[in-house]
């Protein structure tokens, strides 16, 4: 298990980073996001070595990462960090040797890895001479050829066009479900979503939640929240313990949708029973709120005690 324990770091005036704790399983996908600025970058440069805590610490099986595990965690920054000038097939074995690899096994590390991220044909190619989306692809490659027992990655998923999302997205899966913890951050929540078993949001240099998608749907909502489409706008008006938190009109019919949130106890038959006593009832459905939602709602909550 990778720990992040109790972490702080400041900058001058500024606390980059207050008091975060967080754990990532093996064989777990965690997604980390935030604003910019919220402290993701600061978080896994910590991990890695490049910056220090001012207090608390980063654990890997229960022992402090030093030097020598540091070789065994796969990084890929935000920023590229790869030789522009340098081959790629070069580049990516001369890496390999940095972690230990014989030049037998770095060149077969490469060759697995090029053709499996779907840069093999670019292997004597200058990386500045590489499209955005290949050079990010190599940068994965980097971070993969050594074998790594943890892997950090910050936004790697940017620039990427789709075809190449879903590629990484699977070899992030694979490595997963061999054993290996994968923390990555991004912007993009609906990725997110899709393919991480827990989320840890983070503001202002502090986690304000940390869970699976349920538990942060769990902490979001106050009761059931329903979506209604088909009867007009105002039906639900003055119904006894039940909200209205959105409507609109759907068509020159006058059908609309109305979102409700119902207090804990309240019985759906009733409302389902008001709708259609108001109009044709099209979709009655329960609403659960995309990652985006969540995230901004969580935000704006505050830290509370998630299980993290």
């Amino acid at each position: 298990m990778l720990e992040i324990a109790r972490i702080s770091k400041r900058f001058a005036a500024r606390q980059a980073l207050d008091d975060v704790s967080f754990t990532v399983e093996p064989g777990e996908v965690f997604g980390f996001v935030g604003s910019n600025g919220a402290g993701k970058t600061t978080t896994m440069r910590i991990v890695l070595g490049v910056l220090s805590a001012d207090t608390g610490e980063v654990r890997w099986k229960g022992r402090p990462v030093d030097a020598d595990l540091r070789r065994r965690i796969g990084y890929m920054p935000e920023e590229r960090g790869l030789y522009p000038r340098m081959r790629v097939g070069e580049q990516l074995r001369y890496l390999a040797r940095l972690h230990g690899l014989s030049s037998a096994d770095a060149g077969a590390a490469v060759a697995r890895w090029t053709e499996r991220l779907g840069v093999d044909a670019r292997l004597g190619d200058e990386v500045q001479k590489l499209s955005l989306g290949n050079q990010q692809r190599v940068q994965l490659c980097a971070a993969l050829v050594h074998d790594p027992e943890v892997l950090v990655l910050d936004e790697p998923f940017s620039g990427l066009d789709p075809t190449a999302v879903e590629v990484m997205s699977s070899v992030l899966r694979d490595k997963a479900d061999a054993g290996v913890p994968v923390i990555f951050s991004s912007h993009q929540l609906e990725l997110v979503e899709r393919l991480c078993d827990r989320i840890g949001v983070i503001a202002g240099g502090r986690m304000v939640a940390v869970g699976t998608v349920a538990d942060l749907r769990e902490r979001a909502a106050s009761g059931v929240v329903l979506d209604v489409e088909g009867p007009p706008v105002g039906w639900a008006a003055g119904l006894p313990r039940v909200e209205v938190l959105h409507e609109e009109v759907l068509g020159d019919d006058g059908a609309a949708r109305t979102r409700v949130r119902l207090t804990p106890g309240t019985d759906d038959q009733e409302v389902l029973r008001a709708a259609l006593a108001a109009g044709p009832v099209h979709e009655f459905h329960r609403w659960r709120p995309p990652l985006t939602e969540l995230y901004r709602d969580v935000v704006q909550a505050g830290p509370a005690e998630v299980a993290a």
